[in-house]
């Protein structure tokens, strides 16, 4: 199966509303073994007949060419093998109010789709070594969507589409935490609110790529 086409289309999604600049990187599997990832590029740059890097699951090593927080993505992909797919951004609310200490909680059936509260990552350095991205990947656990203290988020789904689309719905989220904790004490969905969201999270991430892809693809 070619993914090149898939991974272009994420990367320009992602650069296009904002929530990459000159870094960010989206990864899919492949199979069992081998992971395939957008090039240490700006993603707004990426064409679908670039190279895509294809690194063993197991790697002790990055190859060159790669992006050096690569190690994420191997780390959250061995640890949860239910995930095909992992998006890592910038978005700047969800940067923003995490440093301020608010906590970002579904305040919308959309939001429920990142969890009743997005953990945070502490460590605000760069996660370039499989050490670090192991803490990282432990951290995130269970959920879908992570905040990097000081570094952006990461957010992970079946396809790349879908995680992207749940790093849309991130930064939405964080941009509603904001405001509603601006004006007084915010109140999130129940969680029994919030198990009835995601039962379709499938189909409503799917209508959210496809109205990114349609703009952005």
């Amino acid at each position: 199966m070619d993914v090149r086409p898939a991974l272009a289309t994420a990367a320009h999604a992602l650069a296009a509303e904002g929530l990459v600049t000159a870094f960010g990187h989206v990864s899919v599997r492949l199979d069992a073994g081998r992971v395939a990832i957008t090039p240490a590029v700006p993603l707004g740059s990426v064409r679908p007949d670039d190279d895509f890097p294809v690194v063993p699951l197991d790697a002790t090593e990055l190859p060159a060419g790669i992006p050096k927080e690569a190690w994420i993505h191997l780390a959250i992909l061995r640890a949860r093998p239910e995930v095909d797919a992992v998006c890592r951004a910038q978005p700047e609310t969800v940067t923003a109010i995490t440093a301020a200490g608010v906590p970002i909680r579904p305040l919308h059936g959309q939001g429920s789709f990142v969890g009743d509260v997005v953990p945070v990552f502490t460590d605000p350095r760069l996660v370039r070594d499989p050490e670090r991205a192991g803490r990282l990947a432990a951290t995130l656990g269970r959920a879908d969507a992570l905040v990097m203290r000081g570094n952006g988020a990461i957010t992970t789904g079946a396809t790349p589409g879908e995680a992207v689309a749940r790093m849309w719905v991130l930064e939405a989220s964080a941009r509603l935490n904001a405001v509603a904790a601006s004006a007084g004490t915010p109140e999130p969905l129940s969680i029994e609110e919030q198990e009835a969201w995601r039962t379709t999270s499938t189909e409503l991430l799917g209508r959210i790529w496809s109205h990114l892809s349609a703009q952005h693809g």
